[in-house]
């Protein structure tokens, strides 16, 4: 195995009191391994930018930096970009993922030739994470075939070129983790998926809250858009219409003609059909820039 061929992609946001107890442990794992190591800088406003200029005499260690705040997906791209190495792996920077569990993706991809590799992370903790994945998992489940179940996991390994391909659907959010997978599975690549350990946060705060849940339902919008809208739009249009027809089944038998209700309901049904084929022809030149 040419250990040689793995980065390990960092994004952080004002995570200096985690990287200061979490960085030099993870300098120390990469050069015990010959792992590259990237850590981006995602326009932090405390002293991050700091600490990682002391360790700048470490040759394993690329600190690249945004001036502004692009996103954690912004900041995982701006990384993959840089990487020349056949496969990247993305951790985060609140020290909560087990480095030991980078190598054992990484051998696992080895072993099945897997394309990407995730951490799954078993049950997630708090209403918004719980809620979230599941909504998330259901949606995409309806949309391409899915057997992997942590799709959100912040713990993931994947082919750089394939990676440096899906780029331009993925999004600057949160949403990056779920896209880039559901990239992988709908252009039929090979993931696989095991187990990883988490160990709790020790510094700093996390940043999912009530915006991350409503940037999840926009997320779940944007799937549906990007991979396969007409297994929603069209269903729930011939749903409507029917159910529009039978509430006025009695109304038309007792003589009363088509009601409004009716009519309403038959021109929605109609508007999510043409919304349907909308979606799919700008899904469409989204998705060529998979090719």
């Amino acid at each position: 195995m040419n250990v040689s061929s793995l980065s390990v992609i960092i994004p952080a946001y004002n995570e200096e009191r985690s990287l200061q107890k979490f960085l030099p442990e993870t300098i120390a794992y990469c050069k015990q391994k010959g792992f590259k190591l990237i850590v981006v800088n995602d326009g932090s406003k405390d002293g991050t930018k700091k600490v990682l200029e002391s360790f700048s005499s470490e040759s394993t260690l690329a600190a690249l930096h945004n001036k502004v705040n692009t996103g954690y997906g912004g900041a995982i791209k701006k990384g993959v970009k840089a990487a020349d190495t056949d496969f990247v792996v993305t951790i985060d920077a609140d020290g909560q993922h087990t480095l030991d569990d980078i190598e054992k993706l990484f051998k696992h991809a080895q072993e099945t030739d897997a394309d990407m590799v995730v951490g799954n992370r078993g049950h997630s903790s708090g209403v918004y994470r719980s809620m979230g994945k599941w909504l998330i998992r259901k949606i995409a489940g309806i949309l391409m075939p899915l057997t992997i179940h942590d799709i959100n996991s912040g713990m993931k390994l994947y082919n750089t070129n394939l990676a440096k391909k899906y780029l331009a659907i993925c999004p600057d959010t949160m949403a990056y983790s779920d896209i880039i997978l559901l990239a992988f599975v709908f252009k039929r690549n090979l993931v696989k998926e095991i187990p990883i350990t988490i160990k709790p946060r020790t510094e700093g705060t996390s940043t999912i809250n009530t915006l991350t849940a409503l940037d999840t339902i926009k997320e779940i919008m944007n799937i549906v858009v990007l991979f396969n809208p007409i297994r929603i739009f069209f269903p729930a249009g011939v749903m409507i219409i029917l159910l529009s027809i039978l509430w006025d089944v009695h109304i038309f038998l007792r003589g009363g003609g088509v009601s409004v209700g009716t009519l309403l309901g038959v021109l929605t049904g109609v508007i999510f059909f043409i919304f349907g084929l909308l979606a799919h022809q700008l899904g469409a030149f989204r998705r060529e820039s998979l090719e």
